[in-house]
């Protein structure tokens, strides 16, 4: 009996740093979207990637069921914190970033036994397709504000970020504890 009671406290702390990271970003990059740089591009472009970055490694260090667990809760915490900002900012985010993350997770699992950088690269590409295509849509579809050449922009910044970021998805991945990674969660 207590240890299962320990074995729970033991797998909710080693999802707590993606899970609160996720919803920092989410929270981060519903701000940041409100900020245009120009008619192209929005702050947002340059941090929403980072949650594919914490998906990913989760999905690597664990398993699916564990990125899962992550994007589940980091993302009711980042749309709940969101709807502060913009609440059409936060349901346009939530319903994109859910179906984006899911997509992810399970494109990112199909090709993982394939090169260390193929599963986080296509999975982060075809994820950030998806998210930028409804988020936009959702969130700006009536609005008088240049969304398309924001999710033009948004996207190519997304593409870059996501080949930028594979060297730090390798360093955390060969660099995390051995006893961390083979812990059940």
């Amino acid at each position: 009996m207590v240890s299962v009671f320990f074995s729970k406290i033991a797998r909710f702390w080693f999802l707590f740093i993606p899970v609160i990271a996720m919803s920092l970003v989410i929270l981060a990059s519903n701000e940041l979207v409100n900020h245009p740089i120009n008619d192209w591009l929005t702050w947002g472009a340059f941090s929403y990637p980072l949650s594919f970055l914490v998906t990913d490694i989760t999905n690597r260090l664990f398993n699916a069921q564990a990125a899962r667990r992550v994007v589940y809760i980091g993302f009711s915490l980042g749309v709940v914190l969101s709807l502060i900002i913009d609440t059409r900012i936060a349901i346009a985010s939530g319903s994109a970033f859910l179906i984006a993350q899911l997509l992810d997770i399970y494109v990112f699992n199909k090709l993982r036994s394939l090169a260390w950088w193929k599963a986080p690269l296509a999975s982060s590409v075809i994820g950030s397709a998806i998210d930028t295509a409804l988020f936009f849509t959702i969130a700006f579809i009536y609005s008088d504000l240049p969304w398309i050449t924001w999710a033009m922009g948004d996207f190519s910044a997304k593409l870059f970020m996501a080949a930028s970021l594979l060297p730090i998805f390798r360093i955390l991945v060969n660099y995390y504890p051995t006893s961390l990674k083979i812990a059940k969660v």
